[in-house]
C-alpha cells in the first residue's frame, strides 16, 4: 500500500477539486502525518523578470499539525529555512515556519537570526501590494521593521493536493492529571521498546496566545524525538521535535505577539515542559503546564 494518500484536491480559486474536508480533518484527528503539493511557474513566482513559465511542483511537509474544533486542519513547516530556487538559500539567515490551512489561506512567520538591529517594533503593519506576483494577495502583516516578521496570504497556486500518510494508531490518551481515559501505558511502553516513532496530540497548548479573543478548541500535533521509559515508575517522556504556536483561529495564522516557537518535553502524567523563545528577542523562558494528551505511535 502506499505510504501517501490524496484526500482533497483545491483549484487555484481554492474550489475543492476532489476528495473533501471531512476526510483531511479525520485522518489527521488519527494521528496522520500532512503533506500538501502545490504547483507555480517560474517566472510568476520566483523570478517575475524571466521569461522562464516553466511548471514548478512542489511539495512541502507539515510536520506540526492543528485540529481546530474537531473540523479545521492547518499544518506548520517548523523545520525549513528560507530556500531562493533554484541555487541555494535567501539572504538572510532565519526560519520559514509556512503556514497551510485546509481552505488554501496561507501564512509565513519568519524569526532571523542573523543578530541584526531591528529598525522598528512590533505592531500591525501595511499590506506589500506584490505589484510584480498577481497571484500574490497579502491579506495583512506584522512586525515588519522587526526580527521577526508575519503575514498572512494567499497565492493563487495552480493546485492545492493535500495529501496524508495515515499509518498511526492511538495507544493512549489521559486528562491534564494524567488520569488515563483511553489505552494504557503498556500500549504505548511495548511500541516503544519495539522501535516505534511516536507523536503527540496536546489539546490547549496555544491557550494562553489566545488574548481577549473567544478561545478555540484546538489539538497541537507535534513528532518526538529522544524517548524515555521509566520501567519501576511506568512513565514515559520524550524530547519534542521544534514546535511552532500561534493563536488559535480559524483560519489559522499569524499576528504581532501572538506567536513563538521552542521545544517540549510532554510526560504521560500530564505534565509539559517547555522552552520556548520570544521571536523578536530569541530568548529562552522556561514554561512548564499540564495538558490532557493523546499518544501515537507507527504502524
Amino acid at each position: 500500500m502506499p505510504r501517501w494518500t490524496q484526500v482533497l484536491e483545491l483549484d487555484a480559486q481554492r474550489h475543492v477539486v476532489s476528495g473533501e474536508t471531512d476526510a483531511l480533518v479525520a485522518a489527521v484527528r488519527s494521528g496522520a502525518d500532512l503533506r500538501i503539493g502545490t504547483g507555480f511557474r517560474h517566472n510568476e513566482h520566483i523570478d517575475t523578470s524571466s521569461e522562464r513559465e516553466e511548471l514548478i511542483r512542489e511539495v512541502m511537509d507539515f510536520r506540526v499539525t492543528y485540529l481546530l474544533e474537531d473540523r479545521w486542519v492547518a499544518g506548520i513547516e517548523n523545520l525549513r529555512m528560507p530556500i531562493a530556487l533554484p541555487d541555494g538559500f535567501g539572504p538572510r539567515e532565519s526560519m520559514s515556519f509556512f503556514l497551510y490551512n485546509q481552505d488554501g489561506h496561507q501564512a509565513i512567520a519568519r524569526p532571523f537570526l542573523d543578530g541584526a538591529a531591528p529598525t522598528g517594533g512590533p505592531g500591525v503593519s501595511a499590506p506589500n501590494p506584490w505589484p510584480d506576483m498577481p497571484k500574490y494577495h497579502e491579506l495583512d502583516a506584522f512586525d515588519t521593521e522587526t526580527n521577526a516578521p508575519s503575514s498572512n496570504f494567499i497565492y493563487d497556486f495552480e493546485y492545492f493536493r493535500y495529501f496524508v500518510g495515515a499509518d498511526w494508531v492511538e495507544v493512549l490518551a489521559h486528562e491534564s492529571d494524567g488520569s488515563v481515559t483511553s489505552g494504557s501505558i503498556d500500549r504505548l511502553a511495548d511500541a516503544f521498546a519495539a522501535g516505534a516513532e511516536i507523536k503527540v496530540a496536546i489539546r490547549g497548548l496555544c491557550a494562553d496566545l489566545q488574548g481577549s479573543s473567544s478561545p478555540v478548541d484546538h489539538e497541537v500535533f507535534v513528532h518526538l524525538g529522544a524517548c524515555y521509559y521509566y520501567t519501576e515508575e511506568k512513565r514515559l517522556m520524550a524530547a519534542a521535535h521544534p514546535v511552532v504556536r500561534t493563536r488559535p483561529a480559524m483560519p489559522l495564522g499569524y499576528g504581532t505577539e501572538s506567536w513563538d516557537f521552542g521545544w517540549l518535553m510532554p510526560r504521560t502524567d500530564g505534565f509539559v515542559a517547555g522552552w520556548l523563545v520570544d521571536p523578536h528577542t530569541l530568548k529562552f523562558r522556561r514554561e512548564d503546564r499540564r495538558y490532557a494528551i493523546r499518544w501515537f505511535v507507527s504502524q
